[in-house]
């Protein structure tokens, strides 16, 4: 945690947490008595300002632990995706068939934008963050915290497809599992005051003295904590096994984004954020700043992937030349 003061309630800016006091601050900067600060509507802030205190609030909740220039070099995606569908100009009658059927899903997804609106790809600027090891951790509702997820990476409490990881700066690929030890795990453990059993662990196993014999997977949440609890939909977590797993980078539909966030996900505090951004972005990158990137496995797969073609196209070279 590299501000002690980032719950402070007279700062109120939501992190990424469950934190009594910083849930009262997300209540309070997105509906209660301080959400004016952050309308813009009706202000006598200048462009620069709205843009300025638009980036404060969105960088506070997504990625505060990490430093603002890294966080602009290699966090920040080159333009937002447009999810909508691709038309496709169709040489061939052969592929005719499968243009109609193209043609008829994109009537559909039409309609749709009619009914819901253009996709809120405003939230995707924030892809990259979550694909954090320790983001994505807390996404998995393994840790009370974000804070406390990158304490287990570092701590050696985490596996990333079965070996240890003590890198909390790693950007996973799809298909990846992350594991947490259970005794590492706050949830799992019984909590002094009251609190939530989620899945009813003691009242299911009552007079069960054999822990082999118990059914479940105890898991205590505390109540002000259980309102929160969600899991996006590009994670399959296991808590009967302590592990999640990575499906897929996370994208936007009308009128839904994946990625969570307190603010609108395509509204103004979104957009002033990726405006700032564009105007105050690295533009260079030279050999020795891409020498310390932060670890990309997905980047990692896809050189992997290419040295296995150019190897396929030796050996097919040797063949040939051989056979020939």
């Amino acid at each position: 945690m590299r501000d002690a003061g980032i719950f402070n309630i007279k700062r109120a800016l939501p992190r990424m947490s469950w934190s009594p006091k910083n849930l009262f601050n997300l209540w309070n900067r997105t509906v209660g008595n301080k959400v004016d600060a952050i309308r813009f509507t009706r202000t006598s802030a200048t462009l620069f300002q709205q843009r300025w205190r638009s980036k404060a609030v969105v960088r506070a909740y997504h990625g505060d632990f990490i430093n603002e220039k890294i966080f602009k070099r290699w966090y920040l995606p080159e333009t937002i995706p447009d999810v909508r569908p691709r038309r496709q100009v169709i040489g061939d009658m052969a592929e005719l068939e499968e243009f109609a059927k193209r043609k008829k899903k994109e009537k559909d997804y039409e309609a749709e934008l009619e009914a819901k609106g253009m996709p809120p790809v405003g939230s995707l600027m924030f892809s990259e963050v979550e694909r954090r090891i320790d983001v994505f951790l807390f996404r998995s509702c393994f840790a009370h915290s974000v804070y406390e997820a990158r304490r287990l990476v570092i701590h050696g409490n985490v596996r990333l497809n079965g070996k240890k990881h003590q890198n909390a700066n790693t950007r996973l690929a799809p298909g990846d599992m992350v594991s947490v030890d259970p005794e590492a795990i706050r949830f799992f453990k019984p909590q002094t005051g009251e609190y939530d059993d989620v899945n009813d662990y003691d009242k299911t196993n009552e007079g069960i003295t054999d822990p082999e014999q118990k059914v479940g997977t105890p898991f205590y949440l505390p109540p002000y904590a259980s309102p929160w609890l969600f899991i996006p939909a590009y994670i399959e977590p296991s808590f009967a096994t302590c592990s999640a797993i990575y499906v897929r980078h996370p994208t936007a539909r009308p009128g839904y984004s994946e990625i969570p966030t307190p603010y609108d996900a395509d509204g103004e505090v979104v957009r002033f954020a990726w405006e700032w951004y564009v105007k105050n972005r690295p533009r260079v990158r030279s050999k020795a700043q891409l020498a310390r990137m932060p670890e990309d496995r997905a980047l990692i797969s896809m050189k992997d992937i290419d040295e296995g073609r150019r190897k396929l196209r030796r050996d097919v070279k040797v063949f040939t030349s051989h056979t020939a």
